[in-house]
């Protein structure tokens, strides 16, 4: 192949929360000279640190990073924004010469932006929204199971700003488009080559890593960081809607559960989104999965880029 049909690369890097992606990226773009776009769909929001496992500089060792702090936590961010802001920011970091490595555990945004999922154009329904968002959980899962059985098999059942949004979707179209490859439609697969590294980690593992994660975010002022958002004119609602974290946290700080009981909920309920990940990534077949060793996935990356 010629240097001028030559494809460029992109690194895309996935896996469930907990399970050390953001080292292994920030260890792939020191070696290769490449940059990170952050797929994760809370990390997007300003002030949202700790809760959402937002790498800190130290840990970018110098690496840039984009998508990071990018929103309010008070606007909704979107699928489509991210996929805007995503594409920008490839171009940018090609004009740069630099390889583009998306990490992240959405995978809906990573989808989105290869081209593997259509996002479909609804107005918000702001008399669908309001009768809906006086349902609970269980019940929007309930509707959403009735409109589209597979958009339902893979949502984050505990977030109901997503729920309502799906309802939404199906109410104005029929059912949410599923996953599909659209290669031929796909500026992003036309355009480059890309591999996908998943990071596979046991069960017991990623469990041990999620607890330990909790632990340390609390030492690390948790609690703090819920106060000051809501100080700042966040609402507790508008928690519940951005994750389960500050869903649960905010539950705490209104009196609503114990301390005991907050924690209790935060490692099995980030271990249940977890496994929600896993189910959403490995429909995928083209992702390779590598354990979390940064000289495995250095391997597999090294022939990728090397190969024609």
């Amino acid at each position: 192949m010629s240097e001028k049909n030559k494809k460029t690369k992109i690194i895309v890097i996935v896996g469930p929360t907990s399970s050390g992606k953001s080292d292994i990226a920030v260890a792939l773009a020191k070696k290769f000279k490449g940059e990170i776009i952050s797929a994760d769909s809370r990390q997007v929001y300003k002030g949202l640190d700790i809760g959402t496992g937002k790498i800190t500089k130290k840990e970018m060792r110098g690496v840039p990073h984009h998508l990071l702090d990018v929103c309010s936590p008070k606007k909704r961010f979107t699928a489509s924004d991210f996929n805007k802001l995503a594409q920008k920011a490839i171009k940018e970091i090609i004009a740069r010469k630099k390889i583009p490595i998306i990490c992240g555990g959405t995978g809906f945004y990573i989808d989105a932006l290869l081209g593997d999922k259509q996002i479909p154009e609804v107005p918000p329904n702001p008399k669908l929204r309001k009768i809906l968002e006086k349902k609970t959980v269980e019940e929007l899962f309930k509707i959403l199971k009735k409109l589209d059985l597979v958009r339902a098999s893979n949502i984050d059942v505990k977030n109901p700003r997503r729920l309502v949004r799906a309802i939404e979707i199906c109410e104005a179209i029929g059912k949410v488009p599923k996953l599909q490859i659209q290669n031929s439609k796909s500026e992003i697969r036309n355009k480059f080559k890309i591999i996908k590294i998943g990071i596979k980690i046991s069960n017991e593992e990623l469990k041990k890593r999620i607890n330990k994660r909790i632990d340390k975010w609390f030492k690390m002022g948790l609690l703090k960081e819920v106060k000051n958002l809501h100080k700042n004119g966040l609402s507790w609602k508008r928690m519940g809607e951005i994750g389960l974290e500050y869903k649960i946290v905010a539950s705490y700080l209104q009196n609503k559960i114990s301390k005991e009981e907050m924690i209790l909920r935060m490692q099995t309920e980030t271990y249940q989104y977890a496994k929600r990940q896993m189910t959403w990534f490995k429909r995928d077949k083209n992702i390779v999965w590598i354990p979390p060793k940064i000289n495995s996935v250095t391997k597999e990356t090294n022939k990728f880029l090397k190969n024609e």
